[in-house]
């Protein structure tokens, strides 16, 4: 079966109740899971709470995750301490960690969801594992890497910006990659193999996500282009650039 260049967004999004065993409604979408990718993906998903929403507290035995807050005010709770949040922070959540999420505002409180499988590993003193941290806006800091946190594949993620007509290439040739939407516009020709002449058009809450073997070229419209991107290694993988400036041309 060829791979493809996965495209989803938020607008087909479920009505959920009670997550993580609280009241009141979540909306919630699944934007990819692990089926047709190679590395240690469990889901990428967006979410929503109203404002005084809650998606409870739980532990996360087995998998690692990471929120990007995309608009709103909140405060996250990491193993009983809460931290507030806003729109472009990060929360790593790593393996052995109790978390939850409240909306404290007074709008929508959105974020970014990527989920993985952790791959515990003792450290060599015995000391403990460092499970949890904030990374205080990613719109300042720009990239970070995960590895400090978590023991899985996840080895890198951002919040980067396109200028108005500005292009980049992202090429899964060793690892892949997802990217979320988060302001402005744009749009993306996936290209390889049986791609064709495909175009897809870029608005807030839309995402990508590239298998092995894919590749998709991003341009920014006129009003400039903000996207989250994580990139996630593949076993047996070798490293590689995560992305390139596009050449000139066609797209």
């Amino acid at each position: 079966m060829r791979s493809a260049v996965i495209v989803a967004s938020t607008r087909e999004r479920a009505d959920v109740y009670g997550v993580h065993g609280t009241t009141g409604l979540t909306h919630w979408t699944c934007l990819a899971r692990r089926t047709g990718l190679h590395g240690g993906w469990e889901a990428v998903e967006w979410a929503c709470l109203p404002p005084g929403g809650v998606s409870g507290e739980h532990l996360h035995t087995r998998t690692e995750e990471v929120y990007v807050i995309l608009r709103g005010r909140g405060v996250v709770t990491l193993d009983g301490r809460p931290h507030d949040v806003a729109a472009g922070d990060a929360v790593l959540t790593g393996l052995g960690t109790r978390h939850g999420l409240r909306n404290t505002g007074t709008e929508p409180l959105e974020w970014f969801v990527i989920e993985m499988t952790a791959m515990e590993t003792p450290t060599a003193t015995g000391a403990p594992i460092m499970h949890s941290t904030v990374v205080t806006n990613l719109r300042r800091v720009g990239g970070v890497d995960p590895r400090v946190v978590f023991t899985g594949p996840l080895h890198g993620i951002e919040v980067a910006w396109l200028r108005p007509g500005e292009r980049i290439e992202l090429v899964a040739d060793t690892v892949e990659h997802t990217v979320f939407v988060a302001q402005g516009g744009g749009r993306a020709a996936p290209f390889g193999d049986g791609t064709g002449e495909v175009r897809v058009p870029l608005a807030p809450g839309t995402a990508l996500t590239l298998p092995l073997g894919t590749g998709v070229r991003l341009t920014a419209g006129p009003d400039g282009l903000e996207y989250v991107h994580a990139v996630l290694a593949v076993p047996g993988a070798l490293s590689v650039p995560h992305s390139r400036p596009a050449g000139e041309g066609g797209e």
